[in-house]
């Protein structure tokens, strides 16, 4: 039982970093990133789309995304579609394609940006304290209907603690990096 309950608070740290990580893609960094573009959805026949699944999206040069529709016929709905996201980019099209730039990033902006990756990363360490918790509250729970010991209590709840502690240096570490992206560019 306790090798299980190990296993499955372990997933939940990781489905959290993961998770985090995820998150993150999604800060813009003043680098294009195709990943920047995946909360875009396009009205595709009558339904949401992501704007990867009705156009070829690449980045030309590190400042700017040009999106290739796949029928043309669709540009219309791709650039109300990046309006409406509100991801902070105004599309320029040609007929054939939509370009992007990315505007450049002011130190204000890069600040708030920072502030969010900040809560974005706490999120991620009271996701991780969560598993903790329920893992310890799954051990009290075996503890009193004599499913295990004191003492394997005891060294179950130090083994999540100290994978809870790697966790946590992990995120921070994840955290850190981005930030760090992101003040440097």
């Amino acid at each position: 039982m306790t090798e299980q309950l190990k296993a499955k608070t372990e997933n939940a740290m990781k489905a959290a970093v993961t998770a985090l990580a995820n998150e993150l893609k999604k800060v813009r960094t003043g680098r294009a990133q195709v990943s920047m573009l995946d909360n875009v959805r396009v009205n595709y026949y009558g339904q949401p789309a992501p704007i990867n699944q009705v156009a070829s999206v690449s980045c030309p040069d590190a400042r700017s995304f040009m999106i290739a529709p796949w029928e043309i016929g669709l540009i219309k709905e791709i650039e109300q579609g990046i309006i409406k996201s509100d991801i902070g980019m105004t599309p320029q099209s040609d007929g054939k394609v939509i370009r992007l730039k990315l505007p450049e990033l002011t130190e204000q902006r890069r600040k708030d940006l920072v502030k969010n990756i900040k809560k974005i990363v706490e999120d991620a360490r009271v996701a991780i304290r969560m598993a903790r918790r329920e893992a310890n509250d799954a051990t009290k729970d075996a503890l009193k209907g004599k499913a295990i010991s004191e003492d394997e209590n005891k060294k179950v709840n130090e083994q999540v603690q100290k994978l809870t502690d790697d966790y946590i240096k992990k995120v921070d570490q994840i955290g850190t990096d981005k930030e760090k992206e992101l003040m440097t560019l």
